[in-house]
């Protein structure tokens, strides 16, 4: 690399002395067209350095467009021209990332990768037919069959006004670069293999899918989407390339998201979702046969997603026990597991379970604003399950900014459970009914009337001591007095209060509290924060990368010195060396 550019730097500085040798001598005429065509051969000459280099063509394009000004004077990239600034350095970001994809496939690193996907958040807002059309341009000619096919979807009159000039101009590119191609070859006798000269990566064309994916999304095809998505994930399963896991497991999710949203939707039973269980299901297969792990944790979701989204419990629960999630998959993955297996568990009324995958499916979703809807989400089932454990949330999580406007109906639900106000309790549901549905709360918000019932009598016994069956019925919005005494008979069963009830009196009358830290509650809420911080080092280290082998390498050196060692132990025994000789290397022994 650094000898390919000193060869750059010493043909520039010949250059520039020639050219001064050579303005003592010509017009003003003479001397613009002495600059132009210096400027042309040295951007020509520092072309063909970076090519002999290897480096991407992608990334010459994208970070070095000055070496393109090969067209007398004219370049597609100009200031001065019909594209705008804006969309230039825009289509330059995006043809940026094929070079990362490139040494992905070169370096079998799926950073690479993840660092492209994560630039298509940056920019989907700015995704449009037009920009696409011109990033396809680049790739391929208008009459390769790719091209046609991706402009299907794109719409042939969305190219924008300038789309001839830009077509123009990379023909003109792409002859220009065979020129250059076989013009080294006939000098050095050996033509360097240009990037461009080669078909499109399979990891670039699926990248290119996904943006096309994701503007359809963004626009609302959804029917178009979901044949778009249905042909790209059998084009991924057909390659088999590890290079392109990453990318198919994003490709997945469009697929699945595309289907949710064709009429009749989730938790119709004609929903076309159902139709896609046995794909995602011979995808998981073919995964795990192949040990791609990023499609296996991508599809895994999708599915419980799927079996949660028309209330199919038990197959989810089913598919929980016979299938092992990659501990090795991406933060945010881990997350969407760990959330849809609070909800299956909060619904099989399993609460301690649900309690513990929705609280760490919270701490590990992003909080940023970009991605606040999971975080909004997983919360709202996080205080629900609260409420029915008996416990109530804390206030500061509604304080949050970006939790407070969501989950103020939440924040009234808890006033009233925390208070054990029976009516304003169902006011409150019936108020927020089509709210709590659409979050898919509601059916565990409805079990909340026992607990809201359970939390009034416990506030009546902490209030007073003796109190009377039809005060009861009146503080809890009771039909009957037989009514109140079957509650409190109830919740002194399960251990709520601690009273006994008078039939023949009617009244009820508590026991004394005892000393909460004389039980053992204390020291488990203790042991429960311990836990958590030490699964949180777990993951810390788990999340680290060491170099490979590594300390296979240091037992190799230290078995190697102990050999050593040895030998000079003996040879010093027999005589044959004095300790003089042995060195510091035997002191050290």
């Amino acid at each position: 690399m650094a000898e390919s550019m000193e060869g750059v730097v010493t043909a520039d500085r010949q250059q520039d002395t020639e050219v001064d040798t050579l303005k003592s001598t010509v017009s003003a005429e003479g001397l613009s067209k002495i600059e132009l065509w210096s400027r042309r051969t040295a951007n020509r000459i520092r072309y063909q350095e970076l090519a002999k280099a290897n480096h991407s063509v992608y990334t010459i394009f994208a970070s070095d467009y000055t070496a393109l000004r090969w067209f007398d004077g004219f370049s597609p990239f100009d200031d001065d021209d019909d594209l705008d600034i804006a969309h230039r350095q825009f289509l330059l970001d995006i043809i940026s990332t094929f070079g990362l994809l490139e040494q992905a496939v070169a370096q079998f690193d799926a950073r690479f990768t993840l660092r492209a996907l994560r630039f298509i958040s940056t920019i989907r807002k700015r995704l449009t037919p037009r920009v696409l059309a011109h990033v396809l341009m680049v790739l391929y000619t208008s009459e390769e069959p790719q091209f046609k096919y991706f402009m299907s979807y794109l719409g042939e009159n969305k190219l924008g006004e300038n789309h001839g000039l830009v077509s123009d101009v990379v023909e003109s590119l792409r002859e220009h670069w065979g020129l250059s191609e076989r013009h080294l070859g006939e000098k050095n006798g050996a033509a360097p293999k240009i990037p461009w000269s080669k078909e499109v990566l399979p990891e670039i064309e699926v990248y290119i899918s996904i943006m096309i994916q994701v503007h359809l999304f963004d626009t609302k095809q959804y029917e178009s989407g979901a044949g778009f998505s249905t042909e790209l994930v059998d084009r991924i399963r057909e390659h088999n390339r590890r290079t392109l896991d990453s990318l198919g497991a994003k490709a997945y999710l469009y697929f699945h998201l595309f289907h949710e949203q064709l009429h009749p939707k989730p938790p119709s039973r004609q929903s076309p979702v159902i139709d896609l269980r046995g794909k995602l299901l011979g995808a998981l297969r073919s995964a795990v046969l192949r040990k791609d792990l990023d499609t296996q944790a991508s599809v895994s979701v999708l599915l419980l997603r799927n079996y949660i989204s028309t209330a199919d419990i038990t197959q989810a629960d089913l598919f929980v026990a016979q299938t092992q999630f990659p501990p090795s998959a991406s933060n945010n993955q881990v997350a969407r597991y760990l959330f849809y297996l609070g909800r299956i568990r909060a619904i099989q009324l399993n609460y301690t379970a649900a309690h513990e995958h929705l609280t760490s499916a919270t701490r590990k979703s992003p909080t940023t604003t970009v991605a606040s809807g999971f975080y909004q989400s997983a919360t709202k089932f996080l205080i629900v399950v609260e409420l029915l454990m008996g416990d109530i949330p804390d206030r500061a999580l509604f304080r949050q900014p970006s939790l407070e406007f969501a989950l103020e109906p939440y924040f009234r639900l808890v006033q009233k459970v925390r208070i054990g106000d029976l009516a304003g309790f169902n006011k409150t549901v019936k108020e927020q009914e089509e709210k709590f549905r659409k979050d898919g709360t509601y059916t565990l918000i409805v079990r909340l009337r026992q607990n809201v019932i359970k939390t009034g009598v416990r506030m009546l016994s902490l209030s007073y001591s003796r109190i009377s069956l039809r005060d009861i019925c009146i503080r809890l919005g009771v039909e009957s007095e037989e009514s109140a005494e079957y509650i409190v008979a109830k919740a002194i069963r399960d251990g709520v209060i601690e009273a006994t009830i008078d039939h023949e009196k009617g009244y009820m009358e508590s026991k004394q509290a005892g000393d909460v830290y004389a039980t053992r509650e204390p020291a488990e809420a203790f042991h429960e924060r311990i836990k958590a911080c030490l699964a949180i080092h777990d993951d810390c280290i788990k999340a680290m990368r060491f170099p490979m082998n590594q300390h296979r390498l240091e037992l190799k050196n230290a078995q190697e010195a102990r050999e050593r060692e040895r030998e000079l132990a003996k040879e010093i025994q027999d005589g044959e060396i004095d300790e003089d000789d042995a060195g510091e290397g035997f002191e050290g022994m």
